[in-house]
């Protein structure tokens, strides 16, 4: 018999097993954790993923199969398979094109001037501004209010004949007997307005925090080195709140893209379509027409698009990352 010499050089084999019997693994940190840590993070999870998936996923997934559907309200006969024959009828309808039309004027118009006027307004509050606390409490009371009382108040002060617009260009001279909501040519830049009003104060808050974060000594130094208060904001300012602005403009962007409560109590949509959203058109095709099947073609669209301006937006993030 032979007896097994052990080699000093050959590491030694240790067991892939712990005191206890349960398998582990390594850890990032160089230690090593138990495998079922994975499903215990998966339970951690489950209390808000399983919302996600019954209040967002499961509709939106219902929506894209009743859009290849006839479904709609009040038939007698059961809802049939059409395939692409709502989306074939999308095409050609000039109503929700103009929809479409009108509500990128809206997301633009709101979202740029939201973003400019927030940007000055953020400036102000990262000032030495007295009372700058109180300030900052009073610039995003907008932002508290929800979309159904913020436009019910805009209402009245668009009033033809009680409102206070109205009342103070009246005694300023200036008129005074517009009707705001109702006229084709006013409706659509009065909403913008409220839109613009409503949402400055998120965007404000999101560059106020990217403000803070700017770097003071950079800010010293430009400004010991003779640079003035345009050329510190072009190469120190700016470059620190850059990604801020470009999160925020992209997420105001698609949000007032899909805006419903908004616009709908204002004007509903009127006058003469002049501010119908596509939002609007398709909650009028399912809700007032019955035409369940259209009109979730219509959102399927909507849904499309957000998706490719996601794409977009996050290519360029990644894209600027990877430079950076």
């Amino acid at each position: 018999m032979t007896s097994a010499v052990t080699d000093p050089a050959r590491p030694r084999r240790t067991d892939r097993k712990g005191d206890s019997g349960t398998r582990r693994r390594p850890d990032r940190r160089g230690g090593s954790r138990p495998a079922h840590a994975d499903h215990g993070a998966w339970f951690l999870v489950l209390p808000a993923l399983v919302p996600i998936l019954l209040l967002s996923v499961g509709p939106l997934l219902y929506g894209i199969a009743l859009a290849f559907t006839d479904s709609q309200s009040g038939r007698t006969s059961p809802t049939q398979w059409v395939g692409v024959l709502n989306f074939q009828d999308l095409l050609h309808d000039r109503l929700f094109w103009e929809s479409f039309r009108i509500g990128l004027l809206w997301a633009i118009g709101v979202t740029v001037p939201q973003f400019l006027l927030a940007l000055g307004l953020a400036l102000l509050l990262n000032s030495n501004l007295r009372l700058r606390g109180l300030a900052r409490a009073l610039a995003i009371i907008p932002w508290a209010m929800p979309e159904v009382v913020v436009a019910v108040m805009w209402r009245l002060v668009y009033h033809p004949d009680a409102g206070v617009l109205n009342e103070t260009l009246s005694g300023l001279g200036l008129g005074g007997d517009t009707d705001w909501l109702s006229g084709p040519a006013t409706a659509l830049p009065a909403v913008i307005l409220v839109g613009v009003w409503a949402g400055m104060p998120q965007t404000t808050v999101a560059l106020l925090a990217g403000l803070q974060n700017a770097p003071h000594e950079l800010h010293e130094a430009a400004a010991l080195d003779g640079a003035g208060a345009w050329r510190r904001f072009l190469t120190v300012t700016w470059p620190a709140i850059r990604p801020v602005a470009l999160s925020v403009t992209a997420l105001n962007f698609i949000w007032n893209f899909n805006s419903f409560a908004l616009v709908y109590v204002l004007t509903g949509g009127g006058p003469g379509g002049r501010t119908r959203l596509p939002m609007l058109f398709a909650y009028e095709e399912a809700f007032r027409y019955g035409q369940f099947g259209y009109a979730a073609a219509m959102g399927c669209v909507m849904v499309a698009v957000i998706s490719v301006l996601l794409a977009v937006y996050l290519a360029g993030r990644l894209k600027g990352g990877d430079e950076q």
